[in-house]
This record gives structure tokens, sequence and C-alpha cells, in this order.
């Protein structure tokens, strides 16, 4: 680029130089021919040259004049000097001083041709004063100039022409630009070498230093090691221009970040250190809340499940369950105000607390009443804890309840819905000190179920800052109301992640379900038989003695009968055909419900006949298709009747309330 503008520059320089060397030349000569003109113009008798011209006469006035031209021409630059009578087409010859044979004679006249002359011819008819004509034609470079005449009535009279020869000045301007342009040459690469000299010292090589080590900063700054860097101290630039100036501000940034990296492995440093207790913590929060299930493996009376999930390494929502006795179950769900560690080492002594209180016995506002006071001393973080506390007797289902400040229970009645129940709340513990807290009793039977949870259920918040709530909630348990508990609680969490989307979680979501189904069901007796059709007697025998020691009504014990020998008949028949196995049949009982179960089981082909398709009894008995009709029967009879396949064995249930 410079090079290609010193070119341009040079350029121009010759240009303007040679134009203006070209005028003044031109200037020169014309101020030389116009004197020669004058001069012979001063000699010749304008009021003659028509006569001339009329007569063809050469008298001794016109030789007179002639010689005296002559001399002027030989004395001077000119190298013609004649005087000519311009016409409206043509021009006339009135002398020519040209001493050789090709010297025009008087009276010749020519008509205009193209060219300056032609283009003049008008102005030179009246006699007026024209430019110099310079040409290049048969008689080499020449400059014309001509002296206009006037007779002695200020009439046009014709023109003294003027021809010097031009070709030294034109050989002169040659010389000239050529030398101006070796010269020019010659500057402009001085001046290109000297200025990419300066320019590669001061500008690009600093420039190609930063460049570098710019380069060399960015892949240090990619390794996998971030270490300091002495890139830019390293360099040699002590210019004060702007080169500089970048200089000691990327200098600077390297200095900047070297603290910065120092600062930032620091704080990394510490930050995993914190993460790590952090884990640690989350471990341990999470190993103080009970996870294991089935909780209670023993126990048939109920079935329980609880999940929370934190909005942050560690929460201040937490869920217990634990036996207070045997007949005796304590159910808690919390939410500490708050989140992260101090919620969560508040939740810590707030769990411990209500657990180790209840072991000693008491109800839940008793139990509730000690926590906040021993919660109330030394709280200066001012946290507080909503609490649902509940004590359930697992014999009768009877249980007392305690709400401070928490969310409503959903509770579900057999076979119903789960719908809320709405009471009034106490205020939540460690508000205040002294503070007293209701209670109110319930009665679970069996069937019935309780859902209890946080308000991170409720006011999980979409994009679009919309909550939950209640009703979504309900809407989610509903949907498949009689599940387990674990499948109940993935309903809702599937429900809650399904509105929420992307949106962050803003708090923790704690849920519980413990579904109640009664005191343990008695074993009753159960007999192993070979599959016959003749030990079908003994099988009723078997089945009628133990419906008469609970006192099953006749009605309800000759339906089993039906359903008994149509059952015992099929496994005869079908289980183990050809061969003969066993079959074994098992009563139980369940007093709460007043339901009789009876379960069959042998090893033979798997065979569901639930999955039978029912018969169609409205058509005529001739018209029906054989077989089916046993198990149809039985499936009305029955009030609920159930299959499964496990460890090679057919188990088939049938249940009858006998009451």
């Amino acid at each position: 680029m410079v090079v290609s503008l010193a070119l341009i520059l040079g350029f121009l320089l010759i240009v303007a130089n040679y134009i203006h060397y070209q005028d003044v030349m031109l200037e020169h000569y014309e101020h030389d021919a116009m004197n020669i003109g004058a001069i012979a113009a001063s000699q010749i008798d304008p009021d003659r040259i028509q006569h001339y011209l009329d007569t063809g006469e050469r008298d001794e006035e016109y030789e007179r004049v002639y010689r005296i031209l002559s001399d002027i021409r030989a004395n001077s630059e000119a190298k013609y000097l004649y005087v000519v009578k311009p016409g409206t087409d043509e021009v006339w010859y009135v002398m020519d001083t040209d001493p050789s044979e090709n010297a025009i004679p008087l009276g010749y006249h020519e008509p205009y041709y193209a060219g300056a002359f032609k283009e003049n011819a008008p102005r030179m008819v009246r006699g007026e004063r024209i430019a110099p004509i310079v040409s290049n034609e048969e008689f080499g470079w020449l400059m014309s100039v001509y002296y206009p005449l006037h007779t002695s009535a200020g009439e046009p009279a014709g023109y003294v022409g003027v021809d010097i020869q031009m070709t030294e000045m034109v050989n002169d301007l040659r010389l000239f630009l050529s030398q101006l342009i070796g010269l020019t040459l010659v500057v402009a690469v001085i001046a290109c070498i000297v200025y990419i000299t300066i320019t590669n010292r001061t500008i690009a090589e600093p420039i190609r230093q930063l460049s570098g080590a710019a380069n060399q900063l960015v892949e240090a700054e990619q390794s996998a090691e971030k270490t300091e860097t002495r890139i830019f101290e390293n360099l040699t630039i002590r210019s004060q221009d702007e080169v500089g100036a970048l200089y000691r501000s990327l200098s600077q940034m390297e200095h900047d970040m070297n603290a910065y990296i120092r600062d930032l492995l620091t704080v990394t440093a510490e930050r995993e250190r914190i993460g790590a207790e952090l884990n640690i913590a989350t471990q341990i929060q999470a190993d103080m809340l009970p996870r294991i299930f089935p909780a209670f493996p023993g126990r048939t009376d109920f079935e329980i499940y609880a999940t929370m999930t934190p909005a942050k390494e560690v929460g201040g929502d937490f869920y217990d369950f634990f036996l207070i006795d045997d007949d005796h179950l304590g159910l808690v769900m919390a939410d500490v105000s708050g989140k992260g560690v101090p919620a969560a080492l508040f939740m810590v002594i707030a769990k411990t607390l209500i657990k180790n209180r209840a072991q000693m016995g008491g109800g839940p506002a008793e139990i509730l009443q000690y926590v906040n006071e021993q919660l109330c001393e030394g709280n200066e973080a001012e946290l507080f804890v909503t609490v649902w506390l509940a004590i359930v007797e697992l014999s009768t289902g009877k249980g007392l309840a305690a709400n401070a400040g928490h969310e409503h229970p959903a509770i579900r009645h057999g076979d119903g819905m789960y719908e809320l129940v709405v009471y009034r709340h106490s205020p939540a513990v460690a508000v205040m000190e002294g503070m007293r807290f209701r209670e109110h009793s319930f009665q679970l039977n069996p069937g019935d179920a309780i859902f209890v949870y946080t308000d991170g259920v409720t006011e999980a918040t979409d994009k679009n800052n919309e909550l939950f709530k209640t009703d979504r909630m309900l809407a989610a348990l509903n949907r498949e109301p009689s599940a387990e508990p674990e499948k109940l609680l993935k309903n809702v969490k599937d429900a809650i992640d399904s509105f929420v989307g992307d949106a962050p979680q803003f708090d923790d979501i704690t849920m519980m379900c413990i579904q109640y189904t009664g005191p343990e069901a008695k074993k009753m007796k159960e007999l192993t038989i070979e599959a016959r059709v003749e030990n079908l007697s003994e099988v009723l025998a078997f089945v009628d003695g133990q419906l008469e020691e609970i006192c099953c009504s006749m009605k309800a014990q000759i339906q089993l009968d039906v359903a008994v020998e149509e059952i015992f008949v099929n496994i005869a028949n079908y289980a183990y055909t050809p061969n003969v196995g066993s079959a074994t049949i098992r009563t139980e009982l369940e007093p709460k419900t007043g339901m009789v179960a009876i379960t069959f089981v042998d090893s033979g082909i798997p065979y569901d006949p639930l999955k039978k398709e029912d018969p169609d009894v409205s058509l005529p008995v001739e018209e029906r298709q054989i077989g089916g009709l046993g198990i149809y029967m039985v499936k009305k009879s029955m009030d609920d009747m159930l299959y499964k396949y496990k460890d090679g064995q057919n188990i088939l249930t049938i249940k009858k309330c006998i009451r």
C-alpha cells in the first residue's frame, strides 16, 4: 500500500512538473514569436497588401520588405516568416521568406484544411488575435503565431505568420520528463524503503510481537492447566505512541489476569471444599430421613412412602415416620422457613426434637408445645418451622393430628377420591414462646389413605409465574387414587415437572403418603392335596370348617362352596394334564372388613382365568359357546378375584364379604 501510494504521488508530481515546464517553454516560444511578428509587421504597409494580391506585382517596395523579412527570419529563431490574408474559404499568400525552392509565390491561395487553422478562420477573417498553434505535421514540431495587420482605416489586412521550430523544445521536454521520472522513482523508492523500515521497526514489528504474545496467551488459556503467564512482560516495546499504549494495556491485562487466576484458583479450591462439604451435608440430611422402602417389611396393616427433592444442595423440608410403640405410628411433615444450610441445620434440630419427644409419649399438641419452647431458645436467626404431626393407633385406625401452620392434608376414604381436609391451623413452631397448639381426632378405616406435602408442591411455578396449586395436585392424586403410595407420589411429581417445564425449582418438594389396611389378616389353616376330582369333598369339608369357625353367613358359604368347586375341578382337570400334581388351598380373614380370602396355588400350566372372555348369557342355551360359564359365575358371585403367576405357580385368590 505504501509503494502504491508513493507511485501515485510520484505520478501526480511528474504530471504537475511536466505541465508546468511545458507551459513555461510554450510561453517563451510564444513571446519570441510575437516579438518577431511585431518587428516584421512594423516593416509592412498593410494598405498595399490587397494591391499586391490584385496585381501580383513585386515592386521595389515589395522587394525591400521581402529582404528585410528575410533578414529577420535569418537572424531570429523563426523557421518560416510569411504574410497571408485569410479569406472566407481560403487563405492567400502575400509573401514567403522561405529561401528554398519550396517558397510559396505571391498570390498563391489554397482552401482551409482540417485543424487549428480552419477552426480559427472566422476569427482571422475579422482580423482578431488568435492563440498560438502547435502542430506536428510534415514540417515537424512548429509553433505558429499570427500577428494581425490592419489598414490605415482599421480594416483587417492580413497576418504576419511566424513559425518557430519546436523540435529542440520537445526533446528538452522528453529529457526533462525522463529525468523527472527517474528522479521521482529514486526518491519514491528511497522514501518507501525508509518509511517501511521505520514503520516496520516502530509499528509492524511491535504489532507482530503483540500478536504472537496474544496467540501464546490464548493457547495458554485454552490449555487444561490454568497457570500464570509472563508473556507480555518479556517484550521490549518502549514506544510512546498508540502501539506503546496498546502494549502497556495488554501487559496490564496480563498482570490483572494473573491476579484473577490466583484469585480463581483460591476461590475454586474453596468452592470445591465447600462443595465437598455440601455433598456430605446432603448425604447426611438424606440419611436422616427414612428412605428405605418398604419401611416396615413385617407390617401389613399400613403401607407408606415419602420423597424429598431439595431446591438446593440441602433443604429445609423434612418428613418422618416412626413406630412409637407396636400399635402407634408417628407421622411428621414439616417445612423450615428459608433455604440452604441455615434451614437444613434448623431442620435437623427440629426433626430430632419432634421424634425424641414423641417417643416419650403424649399427644401431638403436647409434643409441638415442647418443641416450640426448645426451638425458641437462642433462635437469633428467627427461623420457624411449619409442622403437621399425627399419631395413628394402628389397631383401630384412630388418630390425633396437630397442624402448626402447615398445608392441609388430602385424605381418601375407601374407594373414593382424594380431597383436602381443611381446618383451623395453629401458629408455626418457634414463632413465639408459650404457644399452645390445637389438635383434632380423625378415623382411618381399612382402605383409607392420607397424603401430606409441603408448599413446594402447590407453589411450584412455571415460566409464566403461575402456581401449581391444590387443584392440579388433587387432579394428579385422583388420576390413580387407588395406586400404591410410591406410584401415587410419582404421579404428582410427574404432574409438577410437566407443569413447571424448564422453569427453575425455587422450593423443596416433599411428599408422603400412607395407606391404612387395618390390623394384620389372621392366617387360617391351609390344605395341600392332590389335584384330583375325587378329593373335592375333602376340599369343601376343609373350607366349610373354616367358614363355620368365623360364623360365615349361609348365603356367603354357599356362594364360596360353588366357587371353590369350580376352581378346584378346573385345576384337577387341566393344570397338570396328563399328569397329576398338588394344589394348596389357603383361607385368610380380615376382621375389620369382614372379608374372607381363599387362595388356590398350583404348579401346573400357567393360566389366567380372568383373561377369558365372559360368555354372552343373553343368547339361547343352544347358541352359547361351550366353556367359560363356571368362571363367569365365580366372577359375578365374588366381591374380588385376583390372579398372578409367580415362581412357577398359578396363584388365584377369591374374596367374599361374609357378614
